[in-house]
């Protein structure tokens, strides 16, 4: 039941996702040049998002435990350290500069987008690096 429900939120994001145009890259970079040639619509989607967050976190305040597990497991912690801004910082200039970030690029994926492809590749390649070197650097 756990897996069904996590499937069908994951479709319901993705549809989301494409529904918003969030997977189309000008869209986004568009959205990004406030400078330039702005399109605020992308606003308007994320100030959407933040409704049912919201809600959310409200239930969540108000339940001892979720339905399908047996506890919350939100991060307790509110350290800003160097590996969590150097991971916004690594996040925020891949958007920039094309357009996409996870969730959208998975999304993509099923408009056999090419672009798409080759972020998720680098992507992958990316974590998978990470997993091998974590823990070397201290």
């Amino acid at each position: 039941m756990r897996l069904l429900i996590a499937i069908l939120c994951g479709v319901l994001f993705g549809a989301g996702m494409i529904i918003s145009d969030m997977v189309n890259p000008a869209r986004v970079l568009a959205f990004l040049d406030v400078t330039g040639d702005w399109d605020p619509s992308l606003a308007f989607v994320m100030g959407g998002a933040l409704i049912p967050s919201g809600l959310a976190y409200l239930i969540h305040r108000r339940m001892h435990a979720p339905v399908l597990a047996d506890e919350f497991r939100v991060p307790a912690s509110r350290l800003i350290d160097r590996p969590l801004i150097g991971g916004a910082i690594l996040f925020g200039l891949g958007w920039g500069l094309v357009g996409l970030c996870p969730g959208p690029a998975l999304a993509a994926l099923t408009t056999a987008s090419w672009q798409a492809a080759i972020f998720v590749v680098a992507m992958l390649a990316g974590m998978t690096l990470f997993r091998f070197t974590a823990g070397r650097s201290a």
